[in-house]
């Protein structure tokens, strides 16, 4: 993905001249300086201006996890003492006063709108400076990816704080305060974001080559729209927000007045949404060149990268081939056959994820010292429970699994620390998840195989005294980022690389189009899309008579939270489908016993235990705040309810 380069490059050139530090209001107003006609002289000044309006988008992106909000939910923890901005989001901590030390990943407000200011900063340059070079079809194609942009950041506001201001164009530093937009009613931001992606869709190329990857695509267009609109079809704004008289005081949206959401019910937004869904799909399977990773692509990255089947006991050839394909599947670039993104970006903090994730001690250097990673994503109970077994059913759903034996040894010889419920498992289980037993990574120790041991302190067991804070607190790992042929070597090295971590993918296309068939009643075309998922995971399809053992949207909504697992999806499809108060209240997360003492016994490790830290629900936390600065400089804008 060279655009990456490009972008990360380019911004730290024309950054410091445009830089769109802006008033603390609301932060849309870039300052001219006075060096400003040199921002944009030639073709190549006006290609790495437009770079540095996709500056941010690595940090603005909900799959970013590295203490992002959407980190708060029921896949995963951190230590306790990591106290990061996704904890403090669980914990109910967030308030127009607070402070976040982990900017700027963590809150979308500033970089979003830092970056909209940049977009029409871009726009306004390209007019009055004229640039040498720059054809008709440049401004065209340039303009389009603005319109793209624009509709992108305004859509990760929209889902984090609700009903925004809508900031359509360039802003001079004289503004005045009563100039500045309030918040616009949710269904009027969500055709305003839509219109802007019909436009720039038929402008972009479908596809871009692998030397401008990352960028705008017609692709990428109507994939985000059907998210868009599948959103705004969602209960929690399709009639069911629970403050509905919440409102502006003084500004008013045009057509729907101080109203900031609608209170009734609409099918037709769910048949909106299905109609979007259905051509985003279409035109990724077509004109965008788009598959689901496949078992040939993996079987040929595997023999390049010279690597045997994992060591799972008790499954056959074909089943741990199925366990390669997820795993590549995550990790490997279209460069390298994968054709299942639709639209990611590689990043150094998101590559930072995996070495977060994987267990500390991998192995012992050459001076004597532990290496390896921090632990400090344990993936919960629930995610445990909710993966699927071999037979494509939830554990608590399937006889061949009983739960009174979930956590007795599974008798593996050599491997008796294996519990039951870790045993019959899907293959995403054993190619995302990792635990006491579980062989990690084939070379992931210096080229030989860790096989994990959770209850050794001095492995990647519970060690207060040698890691500090950075322990695993559930018993489970996660190595969904985590490439098959990854290596900690004993000089303190490793292979890690940053690959491009997907926003949007083929396989969240089909569960959108699942989603709305099933809303609107139409059971099989729900059946067939949520199939499609289903089967190229390696589980036996949902046919009409499992809908008695769960109803239809339930099956839709567990293959998200599987399939998405950890791409940053949770967060917002828990609180669009109005069940976060159920999912995320005091008390519900849980995991195995695996920081009460140092090298437990099988018995004491392997049982379920509430996770020792403060999390709550309140329906505030449907919404992010605004800072009290904004709401203080802004007489247009209201905060959220009950903050």
């Amino acid at each position: 993905m060279k655009i990456v380069k490009n972008i990360l490059h380019l911004a730290k050139i024309i950054l410091p001249v445009c830089c769109f530090a802006a008033c603390d209001y609301l932060d849309v107003v870039p300052p001219e300086t006075a060096d400003f006609g040199d921002t944009m002289r030639d073709k190549d000044d006006a290609i790495g201006f437009l770079y540095s309006c996709y500056a941010s988008i690595g940090y603005s992106a909900a799959c970013n996890n590295l203490g992002a909000i959407e980190s708060s939910t029921d896949e995963y923890v951190n230590p306790l003492l990591w106290a990061r901005m996704g904890q403090q989001v669980s914990w109910n901590q967030l308030s127009p006063t607070y402070n976040s030390n982990w900017s700027p990943v963590s809150l979308p407000w500033n970089p979003c709108y830092n970056d909209l200011g940049q977009c029409h900063l871009f726009l306004k340059t390209l007019d009055e400076l004229n640039p040498k070079g720059v054809t008709m079809a440049d401004r065209e194609r340039w303009k389009a990816e603005i319109l793209f942009l624009q509709a992108y950041y305004h859509f990760r506001l929209l889902q984090a704080y609700g009903p925004i201001p809508i900031v359509d164009h360039y802003y001079s530093q004289t503004t005045s305060k009563s100039e500045l937009p309030g918040r616009s009613h949710f269904d009027y931001c969500v055709d305003k974001i839509v219109d802007w992606l019909d436009a720039a869709a038929k402008v972009l190329p479908a596809t871009m080559d692998t030397e401008n990857l990352g960028r705008a695509t017609s692709t990428i267009c109507k994939a985000l729209k059907s998210r868009v609109l599948l959103y705004a079809a969602s209960p929690l704004w399709n009639g069911s927000f629970p403050y509905p008289q919440w409102q502006n005081t003084n500004y008013e949206t045009p057509g729907y007045g101080k109203e900031l959401v609608s209170t009734s019910y609409s099918r037709e937004k769910w048949v909106r949404a299905k109609t979007a869904c259905q051509e985003a799909l279409d035109w990724a399977l077509s004109e965008g060149n788009r598959s689901l990773f496949d078992l040939k692509t993996s079987e040929s990255l595997r023999a390049m990268q010279q690597l045997n089947l994992p060591d799972i006991p008790n499954t056959d050839e074909e089943f741990k081939k199925k366990v390669m394909q997820m795993r590549y599947m995550m990790c490997t670039a279209e460069t390298e056959g994968n054709k299942e993104v639709i639209w990611g970006i590689a990043t150094a903090s998101l590559s930072t994820n995996t070495l977060e994730a994987v267990p500390h001690w991998v192995v012992t250097k050459n001076d004597g010292s532990a290496w390896g990673g921090v632990c400090a994503m344990s993936p919960l109970l629930y995610t445990a429970e909710h993966f699927y077994t071999v037979n494509g059913k939830l554990p608590v759903n399937d006889s061949q699994l009983p739960e009174e034996s979930w956590f007795e040894s599974a008798g593996y010889s050599g491997r008796e620390n294996i519990i039951r419920l870790n045993t019959k498992r899907e293959p995403r289980f054993y190619a995302w998840l990792s635990f006491d037993g579980d062989e990690f990574g084939q070379k992931l120790a210096d080229g030989s195989p860790l096989i994990v041991q959770m209850r050794n302190s001095l492995k990647q067991g519970y060690n207060p005294g040698k890691f500090n804070r950075d322990n695993c607190v559930t018993g489970y790992s996660l190595k969904k980022w985590a490439a098959p042929n990854l290596i900690f070597r004993k000089d303190g090295g490793h292979n890690n690389r940053p690959v491009p971590t997907p926003f949007i993918r083929l396989a969240e296309l089909y569960l959108n189009l699942a989603e709305c068939h099933a809303a609107l009643g139409e059971q099989q075309p729900a059946l067939d899309n949520l199939n499609e998922v289903r089967e190229r995971a390696g589980i036996a399809d949902v046919e009409a008579k499992d809908l008695n053992e769960m109803p239809l949207m339930d099956w839709i909504r567990n293959e998200r939270f599987v399939e998405l697992y950890a791409e940053g999806h949770r967060y917002y499809d828990a609180r669009r489908w109005m069940i976060a108060p159920q999912l995320f209240k005091a008390g519900t997360r849980e995991g195995l016993n695996a920081i009460e003492k140092e090298n437990p016994t099988f018995d004491e490790f392997n049982r379920r235990m509430k996770i020792d830290q403060p999390f709550q629900w309140d329906d505030r936390m449907y919404l992010i705040p605004v800072s009290a600065s904004e709401i203080y400089n802004n007489p247009q804008l209201v905060q959220a309810p009950k903050y």
